[in-house]
């Protein structure tokens, strides 16, 4: 199932978002948020301060929940989440990429454009029933997300450690038997 540019770049910034938490913690510090802005192509209100980065990681848990739930409970808290901010939903063409939804303010802070668009990635899955492709690792020592976008829905693992991890383990375990 393909999906629009900006629904894939909001899940894929939402799930790196929620995985930043996981040890090793990779979002500490300004320095650290203004590359997660600008890996993730936010445009728009980026402040860069302390304030910001904590308002930033408070959304790990809200929005790893919504990730990881099942398909009523996720279209119920993105109800909730839309319902607490303004939104204002309006087409945009900016750094080369196509028309695509902003739903809020540019000058809105960059939580509540985070949260706004996760939700409005979610909203994407949610209606094409879709939500199987956000799990969580399946190495047992990694609690981190897992987005698979893959076509035949392969992707097990949050990253390639975790991956050689358990191609490693694997591999040890052939050998010995």
């Amino acid at each position: 199932m393909p999906f629009a540019h900006d629904t894939v770049a909001e899940l894929r910034a939402a799930v790196a978002l929620v995985n930043s938490g996981e040890p090793p913690e990779t979002l500490e510090t300004t320095a650290d948020l203004d590359a997660f802005f600008r890996e993730h192509e936010y445009t728009g209100r980026h402040d860069g301060t302390a304030e910001e980065l904590d308002q930033v990681r408070a959304l790990r848990p809200r929005l790893g929940a919504l990730l990881l739930a099942d398909r009523d409970d996720a279209a119920g808290l993105v109800n909730d989440l839309l319902a607490g901010v303004p939104v204002h939903p309006r087409l945009v063409r900016h750094s080369g990429e196509d028309w695509h939804v902003h739903a809020t303010a540019d000058d809105a802070p960059l939580a509540t454009r985070i949260v706004v668009e996760t939700a409005m990635a979610m909203i994407d899955l949610i209606r094409d029933d879709e939500l199987s492709r956000l799990a969580v690792c399946a190495d047992a020592d990694c609690q981190g997300l897992v987005l698979d976008l893959s076509r035949n829905r392969s992707r097990r693992y949050c990253s390639t450690a975790c991956t050689n991890r358990n191609a490693q383990a694997a591999l040890r375990a052939r050998r010995s038997a």
